[in-house]
């Protein structure tokens, strides 16, 4: 299983120094932790802080598990209510592409 600083350093690894988003991002798991992404700098800062960000991503860490391993579509989460959106919903989509 995964543990949230395992997830926080794939982050950081898929990422980069410069993915080109140009935004911050937060991953809300509960009582789990959060990750936060500030990829409106460079070298890009991710860490557990619970900063303000431009879009707030809320799930499980089991159902980020199941997203990341493929086994379900980020469309799907957020149909079914698993993945809740906060702030730019644009924002949100441009994840797609590094996640």
């Amino acid at each position: 299983m995964t543990t949230l600083d395992e997830i926080t350093e794939q982050m950081r690894e898929r990422f980069g120094e410069a993915s080109g988003l140009d935004a911050t991002f937060k991953f809300d798991f509960g009582d789990a932790g959060l990750i936060f992404i500030d990829a409106a700098s460079v070298p890009h800062v991710i860490s557990h802080e619970d900063s303000d960000a431009d879009c707030t991503i809320s799930i499980s860490l089991d159902d980020f598990r199941e997203m990341a391993s493929g086994e379900l579509s980020p469309t799907t989460a957020f149909m079914m209510g698993k993945l809740k959106v906060d702030g730019s919903m644009s924002i949100a989509m441009k994840l797609a592409d590094v996640l």
